[in-house]
């Protein structure tokens, strides 16, 4: 009965996973699109890829384990953005965020300080963990999530995304 709990979840996560990979394989029909940004011009970089390996939780769990990200986002006009992020969650299971956002540049004035938004749809936390997110209804729940970013140079950026009450993420960006 297990495994088979088990074979569900990775067949959800491969089909959403499938799904979202198409839709930025395409996405100069996709994202704008959802975005409604019509035909706009050509962005300076066509995205960026994130990794994340360590997530500091607020509270200890032994049920805690490591989290890793794997993020690549599509740009588009107006310091927006639509991407998808696989990941391992805080309990073990595999997971994937397909969201759109927002970047703000020139936080207090530092023009290598920069906000970034996400909204979107996450997918992994299932039994016996379906109560660690919020509205989450058969491992699928809305998220909303915020970051604190510093520009190294024209391509590289550290962030640090707040993930609500359960912790921070490190991550490491790529612009491409």
């Amino acid at each position: 009965m297990k495994l088979l709990a088990q074979l569900k979840t990775w067949g959800m996560f491969w089909a959403l996973a499938f799904t979202a990979m198409t839709a930025l394989a395409d996405s100069a029909r996709y994202c704008p699109s959802f975005l409604g940004v019509p035909g706009a011009q050509a962005p300076l970089h066509r995205g960026e890829i994130t990794l994340s390996p360590y997530t500091h939780h607020w509270s200890h769990s032994p049920e805690h384990k490591p989290v890793v990200l794997l993020a690549l986002d599509e740009t588009l006009p107006g310091n927006r953005f639509c991407g998808v992020s696989f990941f391992s969650n805080s309990f073990g299971q595999p997971s994937v965020y397909v969201y759109a956002g927002q970047q703000f540049n020139g936080l207090l004035g530092s023009p290598k300080m920069f906000v970034k938004v996400t909204a979107g749809i996450l997918y992994g936390y299932v039994a016996p963990y379906e109560n660690k997110v919020p509205l989450n209804h058969n491992g699928f729940s809305p998220a909303l999530i915020p970051s604190l970013g510093y520009k190294i140079n024209t391509q590289d950026s550290v962030q640090m995304k707040i993930l609500g009450n359960a912790g921070l993420m490190f991550s490491w960006g790529r612009l491409f």
